[in-house]
């Protein structure tokens, strides 16, 4: 039978069986309706079985021919529903988007940027994948995810690229043993014989900077996990180094978030994705709306 009858004879038979009769279901189609008739004689000796009782006003189907009914009904509806979702996944309007991120800029970024997403392309869904910047990058290469969003260095023969603006580092510490005079900036001097936290990806600049002042920095633990430094701050173990924007992750009124100053440290964001892939149009559709909303907007930190 799937050699014998195509999906124009389904259709066919499927209108002439909703429509009732043969010339209802010829208008239906845009065809004559001799050449519908002969379709259908041509459909029954393919077959070899009679679909239709004969000598009724109004259409009738043999057993055979309500079976066959059964399973257009079901064919049809799959592979319309098939086209369907296609034509979405094409226009972007169905889909999924693969993002792998590090911790505070997915969280910093990605709540929002979905939320507004999803207000114009409510069917895609996401997979996001969480890890520090280097793994990231592996999920990228191995075409696991679509999109990477880091705080490393990237290399642009690679991949494409979308920097965002930098923005500056903070000292977060607890207010029962806060340093430096002023309320809004810490100096690097001012750091001196503090408990310190630093996240490994800063921590030889920073040591850098230190030395520059003439004094070891007294770190007491270096993590990979912007989360863990402030949880640490909160418990009044030390003071810990932060991007500006993760000062949203934690709203807590017993911390203080001074600017590093003198000199002044910086960070940036970068989404990126493989040269040699297409995105999907749900993805392109996601990175216009990256580039749009961050990348427009030079003054999104306060910086």
């Amino acid at each position: 039978m799937e050699q014998s009858m195509g999906l124009k004879d389904m259709r066919a038979f499927f209108a002439i069986v909703e429509e009732g009769n043969i010339s209802h279901a010829a208008q239906r189609l845009g065809i004559a309706q001799p050449a519908l008739s002969r379709q259908m004689k041509r459909l029954e000796e393919k077959l070899e079985v009679k679909l239709f009782e004969r000598g009724s006003r109004r259409i009738r189907l043999t057993e055979a021919g309500r079976v066959l009914y059964d399973r257009v009904e079901n064919i049809l509806g799959m592979v319309d529903g098939t086209v369907r979702e296609i034509t979405e996944i094409g226009t972007g309007s169905k889909g999924s988007i693969r993002i792998g991120t590090i911790t505070t800029s997915g969280a910093m970024i990605l709540p929002e940027l979905i939320s507004e997403y999803r207000q114009t392309y409510p069917n895609v869904t996401f997979e996001i994948w969480e890890s520090e910047g280097a793994r990231i990058l592996e999920l990228l290469d191995s075409h696991i995810i679509e999109i990477a969003i880091t705080r490393t260095q990237v290399d642009n023969l690679s991949y494409e690229l979308l920097v965002l603006p930098n923005e500056p580092l903070v000292m977060v510490m607890n207010k029962n043993s806060a340093c430096g005079e002023s309320d809004d900036v810490v100096k690097f001097t001012e750091l001196k014989d503090q408990p310190l936290i630093i996240p490994l990806r800063w921590k030889s600049n920073f040591e850098a900077n230190c030395r520059k002042a003439n004094f070891e920095p007294k770190i007491i633990c270096v993590t990979d996990s912007i989360v863990q430094g402030l949880l640490m701050a909160k418990m009044n173990l030390g003071t810990a180094m932060i991007p500006i924007s993760s000062q949203k992750l934690l709203t807590d009124g017993d911390l203080l978030y001074k600017r590093l100053v003198e000199p002044e440290m910086k960070t940036h964001t970068v989404v990126s994705w493989l040269k040699n892939q297409t995105l999907s149009t749900a993805c392109k559709n996601f990175v216009d709306l990256f580039r749009k909303k961050f990348m427009a907007d030079r003054n999104r930190y306060g910086f």
